[in-house]
């Protein structure tokens, strides 16, 4: 018997929660980046909902930009290194999922393949690594660098940049080492692999000095959802983090990624695509609502148009009529998909700054669902159905109220419904997301069965 597609579920947390203002919900975690024991509570209820993974991004900056009164309100300036910490919740987490967001712009390959095979050792098969270019311009002052580098040369460098990661994870045989104390051999060096990269942007010898992943492979995860973006989703990606706000857009963008699939020499079973999703669940939808509307009250001015700016890239909002029209924006290096995502969005509902400044708030262009469990479902399994997403990056409002919303409302009408797990399969992420294990390189064989 073929068995039944089921929704796969990220955690997408920011140390407060999604919101702008999630800091001031009177219950949230505030204590982003000093409070490990809050950290744990939010990874044990991922867990405790069966979630896939728990999904963290990062950025490598303080942001300096805007007004003293902006950068004051801001609740996400610091934060735990995404290593770091993903490796300390290996150790009180048992089968979810930790996927840490690295960019391939201020990084060198061998130090990032080694981190993440190292978290992926500890935690026996569950790591995952968030491909990014960086958004974030201010990133390059913290790099040596005067200015950020142009967007198409972020991802022409991100591409070789996997490439030798891949690379370096394929240095040894999962059977490498022998370890036989009686013969006094350690290694078999037949299967041990020496990749000799040297191309355009880096030039890494290897071999890696960590053993070959108990999944293969890390799972590798990529967002972006401009032209080069999905080309690098389809070239590289086995689980895709997009951004959209209406059904429509969803089933574009799967079906473009899917398309390209061929072109790498891909399938369609290779590759999850899983869109952001954020949820306000109430037992009633009056409550819903309320909750909605409460952390949109909690937004101030200076703090809405700040992170309005930080999420489409562009500067000087504060200088424009709050409640005037949005005006006509030239592209920027900056995140140049969600900045169309936004202004389209503007476009088709005539919004005023502000009124984009609170769309902006919380989903920050990904779609939304406000409503009692049923209608949340509702919302997700349309998607899931009409061929839009293979799952969500479910994104709470605050921490952790919103997560145990959605772990005691919204997962229990899921699982009523035939379309979420009751128990995890595997005690790897691979094996849990019903990916593939990965081909060495080294290896003429063809694809290797199903992780467990």
């Amino acid at each position: 018997m073929t068995q039944r597609r089921m929704m796969r579920l990220g955690a997408f947390v920011h140390e407060t929660g999604q919101h702008v203002a999630a800091w001031r919900h009177p219950e949230a975690h505030a204590l982003s980046g000093v409070s490990f024991a809050q950290m744990v509570e939010t990874a044990q209820l991922a867990e405790r909902g069966k979630f896939d993974l728990l999904f963290l991004a990062d950025s490598a900056a303080v942001s300096l930009a805007g007004s003293a009164d902006a950068r004051g309100g801001m609740g996400k300036v610091v934060k735990f290194e995404p290593m770091t910490i993903l490796s300390a919740l290996a150790a009180v987490t048992k089968n979810l999922g930790l996927v840490a967001t690295s960019t391939t712009t201020y990084n060198e390959p061998y130090t990032l393949a080694r981190q993440f095979a190292s978290l992926d050792q500890i935690s026996g098969g569950r790591s995952g690594w968030n491909l990014v270019t960086s958004n974030n311009e201010a990133d390059a002052l913290n790099y040596s660098r005067d200015e950020h580098l142009a967007h198409a040369d972020r991802y022409e460098r991100a591409i070789e940049f996997a490439d030798v990661v891949n690379g370096l994870w394929d240095s040894w045989d999962a059977d490498a080492f022998v370890r036989d104390k009686d013969s006094g051999v350690f290694f078999d060096p037949a299967k041990l692999h020496v990749l000799n990269h040297k191309g355009k942007h880096f030039k890494v010898r290897g071999p890696l000095n960590v053993a070959r992943s108990p999944q293969g492979r890390p799972v590798l995860v990529q967002a972006g959802a401009s032209g080069t973006g999905r080309d690098v989703a389809a070239r590289l990606a086995e689980l895709v983090f997009t951004a959209q706000t209406t059904l429509e857009q969803g089933k574009e963008f799967y079906a473009d990624v899917m398309a390209r699939l061929p072109k790498f020499g891909r399938s369609p079973e290779e590759v999850k695509v899983m869109p952001g999703f954020y949820p306000v669940v109430g037992r009633t939808e009056a409550e819903a609502r309320e909750k909605f509307e409460y952390l949109q009250s909690l937004i101030q001015p200076a703090v809405g148009l700040a992170i309005l700016e930080h999420t489409i890239g562009v500067h000087g909002l504060d200088k424009l009529p709050l409640h005037g029209p949005v005006p006509e924006m030239a592209d920027t290096n900056g995140p140049l998909s969600r900045q169309r995502l936004l202004l389209e969005a503007a476009r088709r509902d005539k919004l005023t700054l502000w009124q984009l400044c609170l769309l902006n708030a919380g989903p920050r262009g990904h779609v939304m669902a406000i409503g009692t469990p049923q209608q949340v479902a509702d919302v997700m399994e349309e998607w899931f159905v009409n061929g839009a997403a293979d799952g969500f990056n479910v994104m709470p409002a605050w921490l952790p109220g919103s997560l145990a919303d959605f772990v005691d409302m919204v997962i229990p009408e899921l699982q009523r419904r035939g379309l979420f797990r009751t128990e995890y399969e595997s005690t790897t992420l691979r094996g849990n997301l019903g990916l593939p294990m990965p081909r060495s390189r080294f290896h003429t064989s063809g694809m290797v069965e199903a992780a467990q």
